[in-house]
């Protein structure tokens, strides 16, 4: 190819990309960036008069009490979803593949909770948690056991939201993970076959590690998820009881839109990027070096 033609596609491409590009940058790079800046100011809603703060609303922040409560309950919430999430998806997407009469009927099943808006999700959930009409106290009733006050006591609470999150986000893991699991050779399972091993062992040795870039794309979405989530927690619960389900999102909310600081709101913001982006290079690093370990 000539240097005119390869030049020629070049900017072929980037006029092809420039809508994207240019939608990207308004809906998305702009916001952001706006929000850096309006972090370092204190912005009155009704008059748009920003007046320069500097660090004090980080500051603020570090010595906040009831902001670091809502970064452990943040963390609390992701130790209960990030693990539900993943084993549980890991756990049906095996089982659907062990049973490809049924597996297009469950998939679907499966991801109808994904089309679901997170408020919608909830409002179902309401029903399901009620302490005395629910129909999870019922079950529990049918053995001998007093239901707890899903959404009204501090201790439950955080349990009730995550197994709404939860239910809402394994279709999504699942699709994925079913996906990788149709790639593992059947030549290694049946060779592990012929050497006596077991179920379990085929499963840890060779289809785990098979999987293990789904795996870790499937841990890497449902922590940023966990860290994300809002419209299950303000339906649910409003960040209580007593501040139990306080996450730094719904902390954020509270401050941009009910206490109309908008400023400390992008403070919190980028605060909250800052976390996600540093646990997922965690991830990454990890990953890279149990992929570089010796077995």
């Amino acid at each position: 190819m000539s240097e005119n033609s390869a030049d020629s596609a070049t900017r072929s491409a980037w006029l092809f990309l420039a809508p994207a590009l240019f939608l990207m940058f308004i809906f998305t790079v702009a916001p952001a960036l706006f929000s850096l800046i309006l972090s370092f100011h204190d912005f009155k809603p009704f008059s748009f008069a920003m007046v320069p703060v500097g660090l004090d609303q980080y500051m603020e922040l570090a010595a906040s009490e009831d902001y670091r409560a809502s970064l452990m309950a943040t963390l609390q919430f992701a130790a209960l979803v990030v693990p539900g999430s993943v084993i549980g998806s890991l756990a049906v997407a095996v089982l659907l593949d062990q049973t490809p009469f049924f597996r297009s009927i469950f998939r679907t099943i499966f991801l109808i909770p994904v089309g679901i808006s997170p408020a919608m999700a909830a409002m179902l959930w309401v029903f399901l948690f009620n302490p005395t009409s629910g129909f999870l106290n019922y079950l529990l009733s049918m053995v001998g056991i007093v239901g707890p006050a899903w959404l009204s006591d501090p201790d439950w609470a955080p349990l009730a939201v995550s197994l709404t999150t939860v239910w809402k986000e394994v279709g999504f893991n699942i699709i994925f993970l079913m996906a990788a699991l149709a790639q593992v050779p059947v030549e290694l399972q049946e060779a592990a076959w012929m050497d006596g091993a077991n179920a379990l062992r085929r499963f840890w040795h060779i289809t785990l590690p098979s999987i293990s870039p789904a795996m870790f794309f499937v841990t890497v979405v449902s922590v940023i998820h966990a860290f994300e989530s809002f419209g299950q927690i303000h339906i649910l619960t409003r960040g209580g009881p007593a501040g139990s389900t306080g996450v730094l999102v719904y902390q954020l909310f509270r401050d941009g839109f009910e206490n109309s600081r908008l400023g400390m709101a992008a403070a919190e913001a980028v605060i909250l990027f800052i976390i996600i982006g540093a646990v997922t290079l965690v991830q990454f690093f990890v990953a890279r070096y149990l992929k570089g370990a010796p077995q």
